[in-house]
């Protein structure tokens, strides 16, 4: 007869744990992806109210479609650029708004109906269980988030907070993260049941922190229209940093609310990101893992993708491209951290 310490292992499925979230980790590199378009089309304020669970059927009827259209009518994006719109072009960008809402629905269900399931049937391995409901909790907190992010847009200004922009994007990404280092962990398990989480070692948490800034930086510039201001590169207009640019005051602001400035943060903290990122896929090939060789890849695929988005003049394939590499660049990073985590713990021991 099983000990109850063996009998709950039997019944634990680290496998089937770890490949349901690298699904949902897909889903949330799609939802990276609308959500991209969505900001490239300002399709994002076409929706002026939040309804949870009623939201997720969208109008049926001329009617309907015309109530949703007048709220449109009454915030100042509409007053400013969209005067003359109409109701087939509404339903244009009301797409993309709505496709992004649903996608983050569909991602709530598609992780707190198995995360519900394999708890009943007890199949979490022990000491997962509070991190899993964690980032439950993170998503859930992530769609207020969302709305906060879109109120900003409704009353005063005619966009949304380019700061609670990067808000919603480094949660979403933050969450993409978690997800990733847990399905490793359990696919670990699954290999040894005897295996522990990995841990983050300090290159690994540096390169991670140098590339959340960069991407921050990016929802800055995506969020102030930043991208269109200079389609040069590497000069911006014929210098390095294009003189007589009107500075704000705190000079601190620059670095945030200034487009210019954005821009040109965000085109060279890259190359920080760059080498913080060479040194952890070197470390991660060291450690026997290939995550590495891609972050490499993916390194350069984003910095020329950059490039492009610039000179397209922010053309939507390409930034939207930009943005998606950007998510596939954060997975292999988080593969190679938690390949050297996991090397250094076998080297201690």
């Amino acid at each position: 007869m099983l000990q109850p310490s063996a009998a709950f292992l039997s019944r634990a499925r680290p496998r089937a744990l770890s490949r349901w979230l690298f699904a949902v980790a897909g889903l949330i590199v799609a939802m990276v992806v609308v959500g991209g378009i969505t900001r490239l089309t300002e399709s994002g304020l076409s929706i002026t109210q939040w309804k949870p669970i009623s939201g997720i059927i969208p109008p049926l009827t001329q009617a309907q479609w015309q109530a949703e259209f007048d709220g449109y009518k009454r915030i100042p994006e509409y007053a400013a650029f969209n005067q003359g719109m109409t109701l087939a072009g509404f339903k244009a960008i009301f797409f993309w708004e709505y496709v992004h809402r649903l996608l983050g629905r569909v991602i709530g269900m598609a992780f707190a109906l198995p995360l519900l399931w394999f708890a009943v049937r007890r199949r979490i391995p022990s000491g997962y269980g509070w991190r899993l409901v964690a980032i439950l909790a993170l998503g859930g907190f992530q769609g207020a988030i969302g709305w906060w992010m879109v109120a900003s847009g409704l009353s005063v200004r005619t966009d949304v907070s380019h700061v609670r922009l990067a808000v919603h994007l480094l949660t979403a990404l933050t969450i993409l993260a978690g997800i990733v280092w847990t399905a490793l962990d359990l696919y670990a398990l699954h290999r040894d049941p005897l295996a522990r989480p990995a841990r983050l070692t300090r290159v690994g948490a540096i390169a991670l922190g140098i590339l959340f800034v960069q991407i921050c930086w990016g929802a800055f510039t995506a969020g102030l229209d930043a991208g269109y201001a200079f389609a040069s590169w590497p000069l911006m207009g014929d210098s390095l940093f294009p003189a007589g640019v009107p500075m704000l005051a705190p000079e601190w602001r620059n670095a945030v609310d200034n487009p210019v400035v954005v821009q040109f943060i965000h085109r060279w903290w890259a190359f920080a990101a760059a080498a913080a990122l060479t040194v952890l896929a070197v470390r991660a090939t060291r450690a026997g893992s290939r995550a590495g060789f891609l972050v490499v890849a993916l390194v350069v695929a984003q910095i020329i993708l950059g490039i492009a988005t610039l000179a397209s003049g922010v053309q939507i394939v390409v930034a939207v491209a930009h943005q998606a590499n950007a998510a596939l660049l954060l997975i292999a990073s988080v593969c190679a951290a938690h390949a050297v985590g996991r090397g250094a713990m076998r080297a201690a021991a």
